[in-house]
């Protein structure tokens, strides 16, 4: 990998790990169309990037942490089916699906839904009442059992999320807002894993590039989560269902015959 790739990498982990448009579904093409090498350091790489990711959302909602101590239990909550189905499933999952040609499915798939989830915050309306509404650990299981479909490269975690809030009740902002601290405590317990597990691919050699791609996160995705907020309020989730099915068709279009068994 060379600093540009490390660069470029970084600059979409920070600006699609929030949005619903999937940050790994992105990877996974960038990879192969700068046709970066499938090796344990790569798949390290991004791993340890996200950290930057994670600490820029960390950093933008570190009053809520500090003053709302119920917060955790909520967020635990939450979490929770994501932890006991990743333990069980995820490394088939990973076997299975991490190509181009599901992500590219996934994506289209992902759009579709997401335009739905959006007539339906337009049809049920952005009222007071559900900008106020309390999350408990009814709407947090809810929105942890959504998540666990994220595991699917292609689908988003923030998508999958986004839309179990929406069905729960909440406002786009406060579903979305929900979102981003639902993310730090998964991001970090399965960053943590997977380092932990490829611990032996990270060297010094590397470190520059670890540092580029996480520093670069990190500022790409203070960005992405203040526009992300900000456009969402006012424009709702159409766009970024578009944008997920006109990019699925066309790497679709790009990686069936190079990928698939038969096909030249």
């Amino acid at each position: 990998m060379t600093t540009f790739q490390a660069l470029i990498l970084g600059i979409i982990e920070g600006l699609t790990e929030f949005l619903p448009i999937s940050s790994t579904g992105h990877m996974i093409l960038a990879d192969s169309m700068m046709q970066i090498k499938d090796n344990e350091f790569v798949k390290t790489f991004e791993i340890a990037i996200q950290l930057g990711a994670i600490a820029a959302v960390g950093l933008l909602y570190i009053r809520r942490f500090l003053k709302e101590p119920r917060l955790y239990g909520i967020l635990f909550v939450a979490f929770l089916p994501t932890g006991i189905f990743g333990l069980l499933f995820y490394k088939y999952i990973k076997s299975l699906l991490f190509n181009p040609i599901s992500v590219s499915i996934a994506l289209i798939l992902g759009g579709i839904v997401l335009l739905f989830f959006d007539k339906l915050s337009q049809k049920r309306g952005e009222s007071h009442e559900a900008h106020e509404i309390e999350i408990t650990p009814r709407i947090a299981i809810t929105i942890g059992l959504f998540q666990v479909i994220s595991m699917v490269p292609g689908v988003s975690r923030a998508a999958a999320t986004i839309g179990g809030g929406l069905v729960a009740g909440l406002s786009r902002v406060r579903a979305v807002e929900f979102s981003f601290l639902l993310a730090v405590p998964t991001m970090v317990v399965a960053t943590a894993y997977d380092l932990y597990k490829n611990r032996a691919t990270l060297h010094a050699a590397h470190l520059d590039l670890l540092v580029i791609g996480a520093a670069v996160a990190f500022v790409t995705a203070l960005f992405a989560v203040r526009f992300f907020v900000a456009f969402i309020s006012k424009r709702g989730f159409t766009a970024f269902g578009i944008y997920r099915i006109l990019l699925g068709i066309i790497f679709l279009a790009v990686f069936w015959g190079k990928t698939l068994p038969g096909f030249t």
